[in-house]
């Protein structure tokens, strides 16, 4: 008799901790007897009859550690059709098929797709049109409002606060001004906690719509006072009051958040007469070796998945609520975003150690 196998791929941007769902998932698969399949590239991988490979003991060990995918992720091709915001997309008919081909030849129970919004929302789709899906998911942005954490978030975090240390010196030393720019189009979760876990003077974040005046003047308030420089903490989505967010065109006529960086510094430059420096970390957040947070998380979720194939659980995502993992049905994740609340706990204890947010 053939042993069961179930799929899993890792699609959208990449973020620390994949590796971790990786080996979790192959290893809780070994556990029941059953083959775990990973597609490589993202959902593209299940339009071909060779992008996939075994996830065994062997192929598995030693990547937790490893930042990125073992099996690779896009965030374009034939399953997505590109929108303004958090426009949905649509799966052709066409691509639907060849999916359900895949799963009859390959004899999957069921698919694991490790994915932000965008990802899930594909998964969604995918359910709705009776194919075996469980979600698990994936963003750095931490904003998904169906789970207190999602993995790649820490390790996001601890690249702002690790930048910050090492900016504060260079800062100090020519009593600069210093604005750094961080991930976050829609919520300002890595801002925030990575500007205060890093000692950030001024966060500034979509949630608070902030003033340049009032930037400038915290800027002189500290001078004033005696400090010998200031760090700004600003996300990529971060707009002015009255004022839209700032968009930079990439090589492909994309429009792309970011840019809001240089503009501050500018401002705060022309308004203050201070020497500005402007750092866009980019990336870099994206990179590198998970934290221990997120490994655990990780393979919490990867070891999760699994349980919800085994209990035909499907349409389902992997949730973490109160210190514990759990399952909520896709439907109740996607298109449902966690935002910094300006007048909570966060926000109000960060303004108790004298941060500003520029209103």
């Amino acid at each position: 008799m053939d042993r069961k196998r179930i799929g899993i791929l890792t699609s959208g941007g990449d973020c620390p901790g994949l590796n971790a769902v990786l080996r979790a998932a192959s290893r809780a698969s070994e556990k029941l007897g059953w083959e775990l399949v990973g597609f490589q590239d993202g959902f593209e991988g299940l339009l071909s009859t060779t992008d996939h490979m075994i996830l065994d003991r062997r192929i598995t060990t030693g990547i937790m550690h490893l930042g990125g995918t073992l099996l690779g992720t896009v965030n374009k091709g034939q399953f997505i059709s590109r929108g303004s915001g958090r426009q949905a997309s649509f799966i052709p008919a066409e691509v639907l098929g060849k999916t359900r081909q895949t799963f009859q030849s390959l004899n999957l129970q069921g698919l694991i797709v490790v994915g932000g919004d965008g990802s899930l929302n594909i998964a969604l789709q995918m359910h709705q049109a009776g194919l075996p899906v469980i979600g698990v998911p994936k963003t750095i942005d931490n904003d998904l409002e169906a789970t207190d954490m999602t993995f790649g978030f820490d390790s996001a975090v601890e690249c702002v606060a690790s930048s910050l240390d090492r900016l504060h010196t260079t800062a100090t030393s020519h009593k600069r001004v210093m604005v750094i720019e961080v991930m976050g189009r829609h919520a300002g979760w890595i801002a925030l906690h990575g500007g205060l876990a890093g000692g950030a003077d001024i966060i500034l974040i979509p949630e608070i719509p902030f003033e340049f005046s009032q930037v400038a003047a915290e800027v002189l308030r500290r001078e004033r006072e005696g400090a010998k420089c200031t760090m700004v903490v600003i996300a990529e989505g971060a707009k002015p009051k009255d004022g839209r967010v700032s968009r930079l065109q990439n090589a492909n006529g994309e429009n792309r958040l970011g840019g809001i960086g240089e503009i501050v510094s500018r401002e705060i430059g022309n308004r203050t007469g201070k020497e500005v420096r402007t750092c866009v970390l980019g990336h870099l957040q994206r990179g590198g070796a998970p934290t221990m947070l997120d490994r655990i998380l990780g393979t919490r979720f990867g070891i999760k998945a699994v349980q919800l194939i085994a209990e035909g659980n499907f349409g389902s995502m992997v949730s973490y609520r109160n210190h514990a993992t759990c399952a909520v049905p896709i439907s109740d994740a996607v298109h449902k975003m966690r935002r910094v609340d300006p007048r909570g706990q966060l926000v109000e204890h960060a303004r108790a150690v004298e941060i500003s947010f520029g209103d």
